[in-house]
C-alpha cells in the first residue's frame, strides 16, 4: 500500500490515511487501495471493529476529491461505478462497526467517507466542509441522503449552499459527531470504545447494522424523482461553472460563475 497504511491487532483493523503531502485528498488509486483494504479486512470473521483515522501530525483527516481526478465538463463526476461510490458501499456491507477518528478537517468527498461510517469521534481539530458549489459540481443522491441522515434539511442546505465548514463543537450539537474528544486523549479514546464493542455479539451487531441501515434509507421516492434528481445533475456537471470552477481551483483564482 502506497497511500495508506493497515494494521490489525486482536480484532480490531486500524486503516490509516498515510498520504499528508496530498492532505490524504482522493483519486483512484487511494480508492483503490482503500477498497482493496476492505476486501482484505472482510476476508477475515475475527475482525470486530474497524478503525479509519488520520496520521496524528496530520491537520486534515481527507481533503476529498483531488481536483486533476474529477472529469472535465459533459460527464458525472460520481456514476454509480465511481471508486468512492464503491468504497461508500463496502463501508456500509461491512457487517461490523465502522469508526472515523477525524483528527483534522474534513473537506468534500471526506464527508462522504467519514458519513459512510457508523460512528464519528473527532477533536477540535476537526470541521466539515462541502465545497461543491465552489467548484460548481453537483452533488448525486446518495451523497445527499448520507447527509440527510446526518442533519436536518436546513444544516445541509446550509453547508450545500455557504461552502463553508462547520466547528466540532457544532458538529458534536448536531449529532454528527458521537464524541467531542481533546486530541491528546482520542486514540484512547477510540479504541476503548472499539474494544467495548468488540466484547459484544457479533451477530447481534452486523444484524443491527444491516436493519438500521436499511430503515434508514426506508423513505419513499418515486422513480419520477430520480429521473428528475438525474436531469437536474446533468445540467450542473455539463455547465460552464463545472469548467470554470475546476480551472479557477486549478489556477488558484476565484471563480467567475455564470449561472450556465
Amino acid at each position: 500500500m502506497q497511500f495508506i497504511k493497515v494494521k490489525i491487532e486482536n480484532t480490531i483493523a486500524t486503516i490509516t490515511l498515510d498520504n499528508d503531502r496530498q492532505r490524504n485528498a482522493f483519486d483512484a488509486n487511494v480508492l483503490s487501495e482503500l477498497c482493496a483494504a476492505f476486501d482484505t479486512i472482510s476476508s477475515s470473521d475475527d475482525i470486530r471493529v474497524v478503525v479509519i483515522r488520520n496520521n496524528p501530525e496530520s491537520s486534515v483527516w481527507c481533503a476529498g476529491s483531488n481536483i486533476h481526478a474529477l472529469p472535465n465538463s459533459g460527464k458525472d463526476p460520481l456514476p454509480y461505478n465511481n471508486p468512492l461510490e464503491k468504497l461508500m458501499r463496502k463501508i456500509e456491507e461491512f457487517p461490523q462497526p465502522v469508526i472515523a477518528m477525524l483528527d483534522g478537517s474534513v473537506w468534500g468527498g471526506g464527508c462522504d467517507l467519514a458519513f459512510s461510517c457508523d460512528l464519528l469521534v473527532g477533536t477540535s481539530k476537526t470541521s466539515f466542509a462541502i465545497t461543491t458549489a465552489k467548484m460548481g459540481v453537483p452533488y448525486n443522491a446518495t451523497g445527499i441522503l448520507n447527509f440527510l441522515n446526518r442533519v436536518p434539511i436546513n444544516i445541509a442546505k446550509e453547508m450545500f449552499y455557504t461552502a463553508q465548514p462547520i466547528s466540532a463543537e457544532k458538529a458534536l450539537q448536531l449529532g454528527i459527531l458521537n464524541h467531542l474528544i481533546h486530541k491528546h486523549e482520542i486514540e484512547e479514546f477510540t479504541y476503548r470504545l472499539s474494544n467495548q464493542i468488540a466484547e459484544n455479539s457479533p451477530l447481534s451487531i452486523a444484524v443491527t447494522k444491516q436493519q438500521l441501515n436499511l430503515l434508514s434509507k426506508s423513505r419513499p421516492i418515486e422513480s419520477g424523482t430520480f429521473e428528475k434528481i438525474n436531469q437536474l445533475r446533468h445540467i450542473a456537471y455539463t455547465s460552464e461553472d463545472m469548467e470554470e470552477g475546476k480551472q479557477a481551483f486549478l489556477q488558484k483564482r476565484k471563480p467567475k460563475f455564470k449561472g450556465k
